[in-house]
């Protein structure tokens, strides 16, 4: 193993990993990678999370994080292939927008909202940059497992509070960074890596190659206080009932309902 290589379980989702390659944090070569990665394997590797599923074993249904969202504007980060732009139309959102980094998640995002009848306005920019969004506009920014790949967590809020109108509402959720920590081993969990450990890595799955950072949870609150919302609720605790139903037993299932693998943030902007 090279000597800058370090074990991260559980890089996304739950899958486990062997190890990663410790990278300096260039911005622009890691949107390179990670577009290139969305571009080609990310659906076939990650899969694709969307709503009403938050990530693992979370769900709007139960948590109804959301309310009404009639008539409302709606902007999505991180769309991929726009089944929680689906969610939000076939709820009577009045206006979907969406960003991604991937121009051939847009293409499959947009093929699909085509064949359920509805319609977004799409934009392909990494998160963190000036791309042309409305400002003081959207009732509702979201972002399903999707914000953990910015680059600049604090300018990404900063730039998601930009859009939305006073007291609009940001709900995002990503891999829990305990999850990150911990893997399941001989029918045990173990800490595999330091929590406080935010350096980038790069992995590389099957074909593809991903770049990421794990934050710590007090990462994510205090880039959202600087960027004045104050938060409304947070989830992080699987949903026994989902487990149940799924007939999950696997050693993911069992991991879940002993520590959170996914959360989910409610903020408002002030």
């Amino acid at each position: 193993m090279d000597k800058n290589s370090v074990y991260r379980p559980n890089i996304i989702g739950a899958g486990e990993v062997g190890s990663a390659i410790s990278v300096e944090m260039d911005r622009e070569s890691i949107h390179q990678t990670n577009s290139l990665f969305w571009d080609t394997k990310g659906n076939d590797i990650l899969g694709a999370t969307s709503l009403p599923y938050y990530g693992a074993f979370v769900s709007e249904e139960k948590c109804q994080l959301f309310g009404d969202v009639s008539g409302k504007k709606m902007l999505e980060i991180g769309c991929g292939t726009g089944h929680s732009l689906q969610y939000q139309g076939e709820r009577n959102a009045s206006e979907l927008w969406a960003l991604d980094i991937s121009e051939q998640q847009i293409e499959k995002a947009k093929q699909h909202l085509t064949d359920c009848g509805l319609s977004a306005q799409f934009i392909c920019s990494p998160m963190e940059e000036e791309c042309g969004i409305p400002v003081d506009y959207f009732d509702f920014v979201y972002s399903v497992y999707a914000i953990g790949w910015t680059t600049d967590l604090e300018g990404t809020f900063g730039r998601i509070a930009s859009y939305l109108k006073q007291d609009g509402v940001f709900i995002f959720s990503w891999s829990h960074p305990i999850h990150k920590c911990v893997a399941a081993e001989n029918d045990s969990l173990a800490f595999k890596k330091c929590y406080f450990d935010e350096s980038w890595y790069s992995v590389s799955l099957e074909e593809g190659t991903l770049t990421l950072s794990d934050r710590k949870l007090s990462t994510y609150v205090n880039a959202l206080s600087k960027a004045r919302f104050v938060i409304e609720q947070m989830i992080e605790q699987s949903d026994e009932d989902i487990i149940q139903s799924r007939g999950d037993n696997n050693d993911f299932a069992q991991k879940a309902k002993m520590l959170p693998v996914t959360f989910v943030i409610k903020a408002r902007k002030l």
